[in-house]
């Protein structure tokens, strides 16, 4: 079947009255920041602590951008009699934003929960050699990654949290004090178990009654 001539011309000037009768909504930026999905892919936040240098995020890296240092310290035995054991120290962690391509490999395979996805994007440079961020950055960075999304109702709770809530209330069980047994009804003060024995009165010529 033939299209009616005018069709296309009548369908587009349709889509243009739908919108010129709608609200325009203009979002004052930068007076007013966006509010952006949890997961924006904004930066690559960096919680050092969890890094241990396996470089895997650097090996599997497409545009290989990140760049790391390290060196080894001895640590001493945890117990006499151990052997000492070597460890990684990260010297440097950079990522070159002017290579990365946002991709979120990095993130996916760091097998330490070390990288993470902020939602800052204002971090525009007029050089494109100050895009290469250090790890002092990367860690500022971190403290703008939102919290992970809440469990389904009916999840089970994690195991880090129920053994961590264990913990709390073993120790809290254990710092409260005994409870103090109550006298039984006609019992005489001082009379029952575990209650320090009286003295016997004593006559006051000095002898005991």
């Amino acid at each position: 079947m033939a299209p009616i001539p005018g069709s296309g011309l009548a369908k587009g000037l349709a889509v243009t009255l739908r919108t010129m009768t709608k609200k325009t909504v203009t979002a004052q930026y930068p007076d007013a920041q966006p509010e952006l999905p949890p997961r924006t892919r904004g930066v690559i936040g960096l919680f050092e602590e969890n890094c241990t240098v396996c470089m895997l995020c650097a090996r599997e890296c497409p545009d290989w951008c990140i760049y790391i240092d390290s060196h080894k310290e001895t640590v001493p035995p945890a117990a006499p009699g151990g052997r000492e054991r070597s460890r990684n120290v990260l010297d440097r962690f950079a990522i070159d934003f002017a290579l990365c391509m946002y991709c979120g490999i990095c993130i996916e395979v760091c097998p330490f929960d070390a990288l993470f996805w902020s939602p800052e994007f204002e971090y525009a440079e007029t050089d494109i050699h100050e895009l290469t961020h250090e790890r002092d950055k990367l860690r500022d960075w971190m403290w703008t990654v939102p919290a992970p999304p809440a469990l389904d109702p009916g999840a089970e709770e994690p195991k880090e949290i129920a053994a961590a809530r264990k913990s709390a209330e073993k120790l809290a069980a254990a710092a409260q004090p005994e409870p103090t047994p109550r006298p039984e009804p006609g019992a005489t003060p001082g009379t029952g178990p575990g209650s320090a024995p009286q003295a016997k009165p004593t006559d006051p010529q000095g002898g005991e009654s």
